[in-house]
């Protein structure tokens, strides 16, 4: 009972010096390879880079301890990241303070579906996402992770469009009017470092050492070169009037904003009070709608000024002891510009005109927090709960179908006993107690989980041991991170995601059935179409394998039979079979239910109708595992049918669950227990012998295999 509930008390059994040696050593090689990529995933998600230390500090700790494997290593994941960020971007902008609170109550909304589903034994409801679903999923996941920092790795600033590929039309233009060369270098030099490493010593942490080398560089170099200025040291009206106007327009949007609560605080009392119909009603429902489109408006406007202001690149000109801004070209004396390609770095909220951000150099992670986030309960918002509601089901059965793919491939090699159940509750529990410290949601990683189990990892407590490092790094080295370039982590980021391409997928679902092929494949580009919408493409792809399912369940295989050469019973369909003249052997495949009750009439008058010279019709009830009352209702018509029609009826190989519905709906002495027969083999003998009697028929099918001509 202890060890149901507290798992990792198995661990003790047996463990010694060795196992602690071999654990310790897994737990410093995974957190070498974490910490990078953390920072890098918790970008991806719309947050700042140290979250991502965040949500490796309780996470992978809470999952080791209450979770079934001993070396799934827990933590963010590039998917569940996007997913993430596709979740929240509608709700607040990436980075605020509103989009970190969403973030956070989204781990813990995940945590708790999936502990829920754990304590309550329904881990089967995960397959509810087919294997072609996932796989066209992932696959394009990985291509909208990979080719959503393309901007870091060119150092270029766009706005987010509706659609995923719109935005990166905008990259690529940016691309095209300006590249930082230098981010640019640094990110090919991280790719340069991690691919030669993973070749000539994979052992060796590829990802820290590129980390390590370029953020020496980066120091060394001065990458990051960035300075405050006066909006009149901008030797440009035109750049002046735009950064006017976009002050203007942004400082706008949200008092509107304030406008449009006050106007729906209104309009929910005054449906209460005198109706959704009222005048007072409707007139502040109009109010509404027309906010709403000055609201859109403004942001149009705002992204145009922004465009206009991130693309112009300025000259630093020393002049009466600091720097003056002209436009690329246009200052008076080009020979005393410091060399540089200046530009302006605008956000989403208004910019201070007394201290406008000039960038002259490439990204940097920046200034990390020392120290652990302060640990809180999240504030539970019931309304914000139920909004996030459906991302979080989606984020929890991706996530715990990514960390029981993984579980599974591993415990095969090792030969541990998983419990999927268990699985959910620690997972559940890692996200929900994670958000108390400040986590988003987290998932099994499959690289991370790879060299766990490649260090030697014999219990959970290498992931005790990760969490500890991820600890320490945060409470002494943090300030070490800070120069630390951004097209680094989005190298790091695309590195990790080759291994979500698997084309190999889309060609074993096809060769496997041919609509689970079509739908992995559908899935794959509904979701690239959908994107940033994510959960649009899961949706699609449940769609069409539900209605798949349906599909086969009402028109399920109902097949004649005939002897082949081997002296087995087989579909003469397939293998071209002739079939008896007189006793029709018909097999039917599949629960028989409301759904197809009536197909198998119709494929039996189908039957009688071919076969003029028919005596006896035998049901093969073998692949009937289950029966409900219209099943027994159409088999009980059938029957009646047949009998009145003078055609002889039986059945063979019915199992017990069938036989005690037929039983206590008197079917079963309907048909007579004589003519039910424990297998084919007991009932076609008798059957052949009394439906040929008086018949010229020769070489019967039902005994010699008989070939079609």
């Amino acid at each position: 009972m202890l060890t149901r509930i507290f798992p990792f008390l198995s661990w003790i059994k047996g463990y010694g010096a060795q196992q602690l040696r071999a654990d310790l050593t897994s737990g410093l090689t995974v957190a070498l390879v974490l910490i990078p990529q953390s920072m890098a995933y918790a970008q991806l998600a719309g947050l700042p880079a140290y979250y991502g230390l965040y949500a490796s500090f309780l996470p992978p700790l809470v999952a080791a301890l209450f979770g079934s494997s001993r070396q799934l290593a827990t933590g963010p994941v590039a998917v569940v990241s996007l997913m993430t960020a596709a979740s929240l971007e509608p709700l607040a902008t990436a980075g605020s303070e509103a989009f970190i609170a969403y973030a956070v109550l989204l781990a813990f909304s995940v945590g708790l579906f999936q502990f829920l589903l754990g304590a309550l034994r329904l881990g089967l409801v995960v397959n509810f996402l087919s294997h072609p679903v996932v796989n066209g999923f992932t696959n394009a996941a990985a291509i909208i992770i990979a080719s959503s920092q393309l901007s870091k790795l060119f150092g270029v600033y766009v706005d987010k469009a509706d659609h995923h590929y719109e935005t990166i039309i905008r990259v690529v233009q940016a691309a095209v009017d300006y590249t930082h060369w230098p981010t640019l270098a640094m990110g090919v030099l991280a790719f340069v470092i991690m691919i030669g490493l993973k070749r000539m010593a994979p052992k060796a942490p590829n990802v820290l050492v590129a980390v390590v080398v370029t953020t020496l560089l980066s120091w060394g170099l001065g990458f990051e070169h960035n300075t405050k200025a006066d909006i009149n040291a901008i030797r440009s009206p035109e750049a002046v009037e735009a950064v006017v106007a976009f002050n203007e327009v942004t400082s706008t949007i949200p008092k509107l904003g304030e406008a449009r609560t006050d106007l729906n605080t209104r309009y929910a009392h005054a449906v209460e009070t005198q109706g959704m119909h009222s005048i007072v009603a409707l007139d502040l429902k109009h109010d509404i709608e027309v906010t709403n489109i000055r609201i859109e408006d403004l942001k149009r406007k705002a992204h145009l000024w922004r465009t206009k202001l991130r693309g112009m690149k300025f000259d630093g000109v020393a002049e009466d002891g600091g720097l003056a801004f002209y436009l690329a070209g246009t200052a008076p004396n080009p020979e005393q510009a410091d060399g540089r390609v200046w530009r302006l770095k605008i956000g989403n909220k208004v910019v201070d005109t007394e201290a406008l951000s000039m960038m002259g150099g490439g990204a940097v992670v920046g200034t990390v927090p020392s120290g652990l986030p302060t640990l809180t309960v999240p504030h539970l918002d019931l309304g914000a709960m139920l909004q996030l509601l459906p991302f979080a089901a989606i984020i929890s059965l991706l996530g715990f179908m990514e960390a029981i793919s993984i579980a599974k491939a591993m415990a095969a090699k090792t030969g541990q006993r998983l419990d999927p159940n268990q699985e959910l509750i620690g997972q559940g529990l890692a996200n929900m107690l994670g958000a108390i410290g400040k986590s988003y949601p987290v998932s099994g990683s499959f690289s991370r989980s790879a060299v766990n189990l490649a260090s030697g990892a014999a219990t959970g407590l290498s992931s005790v041991f990760t969490s500890l490092v991820v600890v320490i790094v945060l409470m002494f080295f943090t300030p070490l991170l800070y120069h630390l370039p951004q097209s680094v982590l989005a190298a790091v980021i695309m590195m990790a995601v080759i291994g979500l391409l698997n084309v190999k997928g889309f060609v074993h679902a096809w060769k496997a059935q041919w609509y689970d092929g079509a739908i992995s494949i559908l899935s794959f580009m509904c979701t690239l179409a959908f994107a940033p919408h994510l959960d649009k493409g899961i949706m699609v792809g449940v769609v069409l394998s539900l209605g798949v399912f349906l599909y086969k369940s009402m028109r399920p295989t109902v097949a004649s039979l005939s002897m082949s050469a081997d002296k087995a019973l087989r579909d003469c369909s397939v293998h071209g079979l002739r079939e008896c003249e007189h006793v029709a052997v018909v097999r039917f495949d599949g629960t028989l239910f409301f759904a197809n009750a009536s197909y198998l009439e119709d494929r039996i008058t189908d039957i009688l109708q071919t076969k003029p010279n028919l005596r006896h019709i035998h049901v093969v009830a073998n692949g009937i595992a289950d029966m409900d009352a219209s099943g027994e209702e159409a088999l009980s018509l059938i029957v009646k049918r047949l009998r009145s029609a003078g055609y002889g009826v039986s059945f063979s190989g019915v199992n017990e669950k069938v036989q005690a519905v037929m039983k206590r709906t008197h079917l079963y002495e309907s048909i007579g227990a004589e003519n039910i027969y424990a297998t084919q083999a007991d009932a076609l003998p008798v059957i052949h012998a009394k439906a040929h009697e008086g018949t010229a028929e020769k070489d019967c099918p039902l005994t010699v295999a008989c070939p079609v001509n």
